[in-house]
């Protein structure tokens, strides 16, 4: 299984602070590492952290910080940890400056949850894709570097699947596939973690070993009945 991402949350007012740590615990496979509501405390507790969060949800109104300067601060001293900005600032010059400093993401407040996480999602595959191989199709890039960002909708996405596959739905079986040990999971565990039935669940899993991104096995049981079971692809 793979070990959960951590996410540090800064955020000066607390409602808004528990909404956002409420669903980054609604998506499975993140867990909030803390939640803090100044700059001060931000870079305090990553100057201590023996193990640093790989993401960080920043509002750019913290009290203690003038403008984006603690934005700048995390992206020259903590260049690993990814960045997605949740704030209810609109202004294109921002929104511009964040985007040349190399956020993940910009969300703006309020927060709809669908859309909060289909980002999470998007941001675990990236990282699975760049810690569990070696070598990059071309469209794999495109998909890392945003070329999709402001030209296919959610629609024009599922235009692009087979008939009974959604683009968010696939997302969460990937995510699934991935967190699975070595020895893979079958359809009906994968179904109970999604929230789908076994046979839509094994249907998006075909699915992916069809497209090359999973691999099908017989496991046979301590009775000797084989079960199929998916691995992530990683030829």
């Amino acid at each position: 299984m793979l070990e959960p991402i951590q996410v540090l949350i800064v955020e000066d007012d607390f409602r808004i602070a528990d909404i956002n740590r409420q669903f980054v615990n609604r998506v499975e496979g993140f867990v909030v590492a803390e939640t803090l509501k100044t700059g001060e405390d931000a870079l305090t507790y990553l100057q201590s952290a023996s193990i640093l969060p790989q993401l960080i949800l920043l509002d750019v109104y913290i009290p203690d910080v003038q403008g984006l300067n603690l934005f700048w601060t995390l992206r020259s001293e903590f260049t690993e940890i990814d960045v997605i900005m949740m704030t209810a600032a609109k202004e294109v010059e921002t929104i511009a400056e964040t985007l040349r400093g190399g956020i993940f993401d910009y969300i703006v407040k309020p927060v709809d949850f669908d859309r909060f996480e289909r980002t999470l999602l998007s941001f675990r595959n990236k990282k699975q894709l760049l810690t569990t191989r070696t070598e990059l199709k071309q469209e794999e890039i495109d998909l890392l570097t945003g070329l999709q960002l402001s030209a296919p909708t959610k629609e024009t996405d599922d235009e692009r699947l087979p008939k009974g596959i959604d683009h968010l739905t696939l997302e969460k079986i990937k995510v699934i596939l991935h967190e699975s040990d070595e020895s893979g999971i079958a359809a009906l565990d994968a179904g109970k973690k999604v929230g789908v039935s076994r046979s839509t669940a094994r249907r998006y899993l075909e699915y992916l070993v069809s497209i090359n991104e999973a691999d099908a096995q017989l496991k046979y049981g301590d009775i000797g009945r084989p079960e199929r079971k998916y691995v992530p692809w990683t030829k």
